[in-house]
């Protein structure tokens, strides 16, 4: 199993106005930079889905891939797009992060290939429980093998958008993380969550 990284930082931030969520700063850095700093070690290569311009991410290093799924479809279009990009450089998975979550573990990669090789099961996404809503899980935290990007592709040609309804035909295994602290999965949507970000990296004692 050889592993290549894609952050997914395709969609449209309608709740935060628009633009690039990924180059909003938190404690003095773009939230890019704190993905980036937390992927890249548990991967063999990474890269950055998003769409326009990639010109304006010229400086964080990454190749830049846009969705090759014509038309906004969602997290599944980039996860097509990574999975395309993966086999070109002889990946046989890719492990997804959101570009909005600045938080998530430094062993997410280890934990998602160990729960699918525990089950038997060909993907895995992260997961955890709260006591008001139960079982979170965290799809576009997952392992993905390139050997389904053919039926991922048509799959969305034919209309599917909901992660989980793609992820259920094949088997789906849960990495449990709830060892991993108050905030792992904790995402950037809205102006509020940009300062709660700020806090909670206080919390955490990350310094610029």
């Amino acid at each position: 199993m050889k592993l290549a990284g894609v952050i997914l930082a395709g969609g449209l931030a309608r709740r935060m106005g628009g633009g690039d969520k990924t180059l909003l700063t938190v404690h003095g850095r773009p939230l890019l930079a704190h993905v980036i700093e937390r992927l890249a070690p548990q991967v063999a290569c990474l890269a950055l889905n998003a769409n326009g311009d990639p010109g304006r991410f010229a400086h964080f290093g990454l190749p830049v891939i846009a969705d090759t799924f014509t038309g906004y479809a969602g997290p599944l279009a980039g996860v097509l797009t990574g999975l395309r990009w993966a086999e070109t450089q002889g990946c046989t998975h890719i492990i997804s992060a959101a570009g909005d979550t600045p938080f998530f573990p430094h062993d997410l990669a280890a934990r998602l290939v160990t729960a699918a090789q525990e089950r038997t099961l060909p993907l895995a996404c992260a997961a955890t429980t709260e006591a008001e809503r139960g079982l979170s899980e965290h799809p576009t935290f997952g392992l993905w093998p390139v050997a389904l990007a053919d039926d991922l592709e048509q799959s969305l040609a034919g209309g599917l958008r909901k992660v989980i309804l793609w992820t259920s035909r094949h088997g789906c295994a849960r990495a449990l993380f709830d060892d991993a602290g108050p905030y792992p999965f904790f995402n950037v949507n809205t102006p509020d969550d940009l300062a709660e970000a700020g806090r909670i990296g206080t919390r955490l004692g990350i310094a610029p």
